[in-house]
């Protein structure tokens, strides 16, 4: 057992032996501690993809929706264009049977001085 008190102790007396040689090392030595970021560099790297994919995605949506906006816009003007037209045919059909009328065509003739001859007549069907 004596044998064993002798090791207890020795130990005892080296690691006192080490902290005070650590405590004069550290003494005359300045120990610089890096601290390490909690955000490695790969994580980063992932976050600045990731908010770049973000972007992109927002200004691609953005701009699509912009595109739309203007193709309704020249839908709409394009329809309005139409309609106007289509009003503008119908109008001209009626005053074209307005003034193909038999009386107006007559009165005309007769203020030009045309004559009625039944011989030169040629009925012309619809």
């Amino acid at each position: 057992m004596s044998n064993l008190a002798y090791k207890v102790q020795q130990r005892r007396q080296q690691q006192q032996h080490q902290t005070h040689e650590r405590q004069h090392s550290n003494e005359q030595k300045t120990v610089v501690t890096k601290r390490r970021s909690t955000i490695t560099a790969g994580e980063k790297l992932l976050l600045i993809l990731f908010t770049a994919a973000i972007l992109i995605s927002a200004i691609k949506i953005v701009t699509n929706s912009f595109q739309v906006y203007q193709s309704n816009i020249d839908i709409q003007k394009l329809q309005a264009s139409v309609d106007s037209q289509t009003k503008a045919n119908s109008d001209l059909q009626v005053q074209v049977k307005e003034l193909s009328n038999y009386e107006r065509i007559w009165s005309k003739a007769k203020e030009m001085g045309l004559t009625l001859d039944k011989n030169n007549v040629k009925s012309v069907q619809d």
